[in-house]
C-alpha cells in the first residue's frame, strides 16, 4: 500500500512556477522530493534535500497534540521548532542560491 502511494507521488509531483518563470530556486523547492526520500526511510537524504522538513513535521505534529491535550509547555517548544524551521529555510536557501553563482 505505501508503495503505491509513493509511486502516484513520484508521478504527481508539482513543479514550482517561481522557478519556471525566474530561472531560480524558491524557499521551498526541494520540500516534495523530501517528503519521499523520508516516506521511502532515507533520512539523510531527506535532510540533505530539504533540512526544514523534520523540524516542521514535528512542529505540527506538536501543534495538533497541543491543540487536543493544551499542553503547558506546548507554545515554548512549538516556538523553538518554528524558528529553527525559519532559520533552516533561510540558511538552505542562501547556500543554494549562492550555489548558482
Amino acid at each position: 500500500m505505501w508503495q503505491n502511494i509513493i509511486n502516484w507521488l513520484e508521478n504527481n509531483l508539482a513543479t514550482c512556477t517561481f522557478q519556471k518563470h525566474f530561472g531560480i530556486a524558491c524557499p521551498g523547492c526541494g520540500l516534495q522530493t523530501s517528503l519521499l526520500a523520508l516516506l521511502k526511510g532515507d533520512i539523510w537524504e531527506s535532510i540533505h534535500l530539504y533540512p526544514a522538513l523534520i523540524p516542521m513535521l514535528s512542529m505540527l505534529s506538536l501543534l495538533l497534540l497541543h491543540l487536543k491535550f493544551k499542553f503547558s509547555w506546548g507554545t515554548v517548544i512549538l516556538k523553538y521548532l518554528f524558528f529553527l524551521s525559519v532559520l533552516l529555510i533561510l540558511f538552505s536557501y542562501i547556500y543554494r542560491i549562492s550555489s548558482y553563482y
